[in-house]
């Protein structure tokens, strides 16, 4: 998924550090407690360690679920089936297609219904029992991760084009996320980083927060609703769900730089790294004011080209590319 502030172009940069800073035995726990689409989880996985995931958002949630918890084997035999379905006028036309009299225009209404279709009988697959636990996270995310190719959008969900652009007019087609194998007891969570931060340990923990003003929560609210399939009341002509329990204080200038003191006073890991650039709400010297008082402090840097969404966004910044920052701690 093209995905704001993934970290994906950054892997070698983060591996090589942490191992510089950590160590290369992989015989250690690994937290990513702001996964998103779970690609730093999943690396870490891959290479051996235990990993603990956890993001606030339902859909990061379930892929999450499926790239950090599952493992071979683990078949799906019905992937045929779901891509075969006949399309439904369910949630997703009924409220993200234009052709519902919805006003919004986030799928092509054939990609819609045939989402809606695959969505529903994920939901008959579990519940009769023809599918457990992990094929049906296997299923959802593979569905929430192939769904966002086709979305008419200029990359998020804050608004949706008002043309169907070449890559949405495609056919949509159910595609299966990877299995990776690694450690049977790696664990997904769906909490609040302040909560659960209290509740688990490990060896090294590795934080990604939101850097701006912008919430996850709103940016991919269509992929929430898919996800949960709950329903829910939408307003506005975006369509927004109601967010206001998945808002995140790194998200506000008021509450970001208690809300990290928070999280690092409290964390029972002994290695601590914070990925952040040179545009985020905390400033340099104040994340680094923060990290010293916990412990033995080091920082590495390396340039990184902007996520780009939207063409306002876009003139705001005159440079195309930013400085990320490893902040790194040892915790005494």
């Amino acid at each position: 998924m093209n995905y704001i502030g993934s970290k994906y172009s950054l892997m070698d940069f983060l591996t090589e550090t942490i191992s510089t800073v950590a160590g290369t035995n992989t015989n250690k726990v690994f937290a990513d407690l702001f996964a998103g689409t779970g690609v730093v989880g999943k690396t870490f996985k891959e290479r051996g360690y235990r990993v603990l995931s956890n993001d606030i958002q339902y859909y990061s949630y379930v892929m999450n679920k499926h790239l950090i918890e599952n493992v071979p084997p683990l078949e799906v035999r019905i992937l045929e089936h779901l891509n075969t379905l006949k399309g439904t006028e369910g949630f997703i036309y009924k409220n993200y297609c234009a052709g519902s009299g919805s006003g919004r225009n986030y799928f092509t209404d054939e990609n819609g219904k045939k989402c809606d279709s695959i969505r529903i009988e994920l939901e008959r697959l579990k519940n009769c029992g023809d599918i457990d636990e992990a094929q049906y996270y296997y299923l959802l995310a593979s569905l929430i991760n192939s769904i966002d190719k086709y979305a008419n959008t200029a990359s998020v969900y804050g608004a949706f084009l008002k043309q169907i652009k070449k890559s949405a007019a495609k056919e949509f087609e159910l595609e299966l996320l990877p299995i990776i194998d690694g450690d049977k007891s790696s664990k997904a969570y769906n909490e609040n980083i302040s909560d659960l931060i209290k509740t688990i340990g490990g060896d090294i923990l590795y934080l990604d927060p939101p850097y701006n003003a912008r919430q996850y929560c709103a940016n991919y609210h269509v992929l929430e609703t898919i996800a949960r399939y709950d329903s829910p009341e939408l307003k506005g002509k975006t369509g927004l769900r109601d967010y206001s329990k998945q808002k995140s204080d790194f998200c506000s200038p008021r509450t970001v730089v208690d809300a990290f003191d928070d999280v690092i006073r409290n964390a029972n890991f002994e290695y601590i790294f914070l990925s952040y650039n040179n545009e985020g709400l905390m400033p340099f010297e104040t994340i680094r004011e923060v990290m010293q008082r916990y412990g033995e402090y080091e920082m590495f840097s390396t340039d990184y080209r902007r996520f780009k969404a939207d063409t306002d966004e876009n003139r705001n910044h005159k440079s195309d590319k930013t400085v990320e920052y490893l902040h790194c701690l040892i915790k005494k």
